[in-house]
């Protein structure tokens, strides 16, 4: 008899040993991700081979607090029919938006967030959509957006994921969008429930007078940069593996060129102005004819430096705002497509 309950334990253990090392394999080989922001008041229909996840900007949260409504739903249905060419693709609903309210008061109240919750339930099985994609900018601070908000939103976001959760079960995503700034969200409290986590590491400036997404601190840059913002993130609880790089398809600018243009717009550069590079950002810029910064933004270099960035910690993918802001060519496109290629 002890030898037998000897073998069975050794058996037993050589059984576990191998479902950890295939759980292990699964989770190395987990699908990369080459998601792109597709907003409702653009034309562009995006390329499904290209993507492994179309984020669809934008729903909201009704007025009422307790439901959930759509912009531009027929287009939303035509991105979904992208699915027909390629089966493999996600296309996600993001619920929020810089300036989309509501959320503090749903999240706050029991019955309006059970009920919104539903409602978005309800909307992924009808419009055959992958799941829901938080943007709630941001719980606990709506000032700069013009929003609603609570001491409590940190709490009620927690609360909201987990009841979307619930509502979605778990063959659905359920991912979110969060600040360079990882501060405004529980984390640990929600890791257990999300799929992904988007960082917005773009607009990571006031005025317009530094980079906005250089992947390194510089002279050029403010507090927050792609790398910083990727740490500050693993250290507040989120794996890498569930982490999900931002980049703009845009960039942004002083004097002349104060404000936004997007990458597919972008050239020719007027004259006076030449295109300069900060070895230390890994980040392309502008300068005007002394010499001053004038414009900084993505582009064909700094995003490839940022996928092998991507590959070397071990993040999950990348993702951008937003699609329509790349040129004809899908340039910048097709440089996020690589993360997922061997």
């Amino acid at each position: 008899m002890f030898v037998s309950m000897k073998r069975f334990t050794i058996i037993l253990l050589a059984f576990c040993l191998f479902i950890q090392g295939c759980a292990g394999e699964k989770a190395a080989e987990a699908e990369k991700v080459v998601a792109s922001y597709v907003t409702s008041w653009t034309e562009v229909m995006p390329d499904p081979f290209l993507l492994t996840h179309v984020n669809y900007a934008f729903g909201h949260v009704k007025d009422s607090f307790d439901g959930l409504e759509i912009d531009n739903v027929d287009r939303l249905k035509s991105i979904v029919k992208l699915k027909e060419q390629n089966p493999e693709l996600k296309v996600v609903l993001s619920v929020g938006g810089w300036e989309s309210g509501n959320f503090s008061e749903m999240a706050a109240d029991r019955t309006f967030r059970k009920s919104f919750c539903a409602d978005c339930a309800k909307a992924v099985k009808e419009l055959g959509l992958d799941g829901i994609d938080i943007d709630w900018e941001y719980p606990g601070n709506g000032e700069g957006a013009g929003i609603s908000w609570s001491p409590d939103d940190k709490d009620n976001f927690t609360l909201l994921m987990k009841d979307l959760r619930s509502a979605l079960g778990r063959k659905k995503l359920l991912t979110l969008a969060s600040c360079c700034d990882p501060k405004y969200i529980d984390f640990p409290a929600i890791m257990d429930v999300v799929d992904l986590v988007n960082t917005m590491t773009y607009d990571m400036n006031e005025g317009g007078d530094t980079f906005h997404c250089a992947l390194y601190p510089s002279e050029h840059t403010a507090i927050w940069t792609t790398d910083t913002s990727v740490k500050a993130h693993i250290e507040a609880g989120v794996p890498a593996d569930k982490l999900v790089m931002g980049v703009p398809f845009y960039g942004k600018g002083v004097s002349s060129y104060k404000g936004k243009r997007d990458f597919g717009k972008m050239y020719p550069i007027p004259d006076g102005y030449t295109i300069t590079w900060d070895e230390t950002a890994n980040a392309p810029y502008i300068v005007d004819e002394e010499g001053n910064f004038a414009f900084g933004f993505e582009n064909e270099r700094s995003l490839t430096d940022k996928v092998e960035y991507i590959k070397a910690n071990g993040l999950r993918g990348i993702m951008n705002w937003d699609y329509d802001g790349d040129d004809g060519n899908l340039t910048l496109t097709r440089i996020m497509h690589s993360v997922a290629e061997q």
